[in-house]
């Protein structure tokens, strides 16, 4: 599946939400109408990531096609680096060089990954916050998610978490662990 047909997916799973929403109440900004999506997103994937123990982190799926995939601990580091660089783009900075493989120093504890994890997620929420109707589609530029635009990178970080929530689902499953969303 390619990220046009995930994208439509993504709206097409979000749509119906966004439009009850709407008809409650008008939101008050282009932000606030993301965030509450995003909100979501954040909420279930550091929840999902929180419920792993520690000696779970390292954990890689064995049973059928799973050649090369990451560990769970490895997951969760890919999503909040991805946070960082999508949204630093979103300003027009430059992610750090290392920027997927965690950060600045490498994150080896189950208490230091969720740390870099939650920061991610804050980091985004404070540059969403300044998407606005004048500047959704100013040109972002970089190679994580350029070229593209405010509102495009945006729609691409929820995707991304997404994309990855549904894959720490499985390995939360695969460990017998219902995930904190479906409890």
């Amino acid at each position: 599946m390619d990220i046009l047909q995930s994208l439509a997916i993504l709206v097409l799973a979000v749509a119906p939400g966004l439009a009850w929403a709407q008809a409650s109440e008008k939101p008050t900004t282009v932000a606030s109408t993301i965030k509450s999506t995003w909100g979501m997103i954040e909420t279930d994937f550091v929840t999902a990531a929180g419920a792993m123990p520690e000696d779970k982190y390292s954990f890689v799926p064995a049973s059928g096609e799973f050649k090369g995939a990451r560990s769970f601990a490895q997951q969760v580091l890919h999503v909040a680096s991805a946070n960082f660089a999508f949204f630093k783009e979103f300003e027009g900075k430059h992610p750090e060089e290392d920027c997927a493989y965690s950060g600045t120093a490498p994150k080896k504890t189950k208490a230091e990954i969720m740390d870099y994890l939650r920061e991610s997620f804050r980091y985004a929420d404070q540059v969403m916050a300044t998407i606005s109707a004048q500047n959704i589609l100013d040109k972002v530029e970089g190679p994580y998610g350029g070229p593209s635009t405010k509102l495009g990178i945006t729609v691409l970080a929820v995707w991304h978490a997404s994309d990855h929530y549904g894959q720490v689902v499985e390995y939360l499953r695969m460990n017998g662990i219902v995930p904190p969303a479906s409890r």
